[in-house]
């Protein structure tokens, strides 16, 4: 089983214009681990860092650990080894530490049938052929079945495109139903979620856990969302009184004293250092107990237009 950099630094909606100085950024202040995907459409400036940096030998590749992750239209077995090539060339890379399936779901893919047709006289806004919706505005579902997309995921990790793979979004059930498949060849090595105080995720990171497969916090820091603000809680705000660090430390160093990886997103450089100073103080077990009392079920990425699909993660409890 390999060994994930227990911090590392999110691109998710991190603007193409910025996260180039962002990586770069991350890598000066000691980040090794950097979290992409195709869908966030910035890969390619997230590879100018990197290149950047190991050009003027500040890093070695082989020192950063550089994760991906399919996406929805590229469930089809066919599609994944085109959808991990294209991460490849967008990142300038030749092979991924880590590579995951996004989501559970698959959608109808614009390279094939009739969304081609479409699309050859349709004209899309970047992003849309990614996300086909019907009508009602809901997610088109493809007849894919997740454990048939991953065959193609181990196909890239024997081929040597990806060093290991894994899942993101996944429930117990769909994570369990894949750990059972009678002729798995590589093994999950992560389950990406979403995890904060308001999501503690205790179940679901206690099921992973059981099964050896690591979980790997994202929105760690949960931003705003219906008006709500992780950042303004008075027991994070008074914990972080009493170490002088920020909200941020402490909702990140929370992470890490769980044993989960933690992958705060920032393109500000004083944030981007500021976050990966966590290992220099310990949370009480006490800090830990009442941050966990937070939980309120608080989903922020709730994937909305794909509630309809029968890969739908969060139907279930956990």
């Amino acid at each position: 089983m390999g060994k994930i950099p227990a911090l590392g630094l999110g691109t998710w909606k991190a603007a193409p214009g910025e996260v180039t100085e962002a990586v770069k950024v991350a890598i000066d202040v000691g980040y090794r681990h950097f979290d992409c995907a195709y869908f966030y459409h910035n890969e390619t400036e997230v590879g100018a860092g990197i290149k950047d940096k190991v050009k003027e030998g500040a890093v070695k590749r082989e020192d950063l650990f550089i994760v991906s992750k399919l996406w929805c239209t590229y469930h089809k077995k066919s599609l994944v080894k085109t959808a991990c090539q294209k991460s490849l060339k967008a990142l300038k890379l030749d092979y991924l530490d880590l590579y995951l399936i996004h989501w559970p779901m698959g959608f109808q893919s614009p390279h094939q049938g009739w969304f081609k047709r479409m699309a050859s006289f349709l004209v899309f806004k970047p992003g849309e052929k990614d996300l086909p919706l019907d009508h009602n505005g809901m997610a088109i579902p493809s007849e894919t079945d997740y454990l048939q997309t991953w065959e193609a995921m181990e196909d890239l990790v024997l081929t040597g495109l990806v060093k290991y793979i894994g899942v993101s979004n996944f429930n117990h059930e769909q994570l369990d139903r894949l750990l059972n498949k009678p002729d798995l060849r590589v093994k999950p090595i992560t389950n990406q979620i979403e995890c904060h105080p308001y999501l503690t995720q205790q179940n679901l990171i206690k099921f992973c856990q059981s099964r050896d497969v690591s979980v790997t916090a994202y929105r760690p820091l949960g931003g705003s969302c219906a008006g709500v603000d992780l950042m303004d809680d008075p027991v994070i705000q008074a914990i972080a009184q009493k170490y002088k660090k920020s909200p941020a430390q402490i909702l990140i160093r929370f992470q890490v004293q769980r044993g989960v990886i933690v992958i705060p997103k920032s393109v500000n450089p004083g944030r981007i250092q500021e976050n990966i100073q966590v290992f220099d103080f310990e949370l009480t077990e006490q800090d830990v107990s009442d941050l966990l009392c937070l939980d309120k079920d608080f989903r922020m990425a709730k994937f909305p237009v794909a509630e309809n699909h029968k890969d739908y993660p969060f139907n279930i409890e956990y």
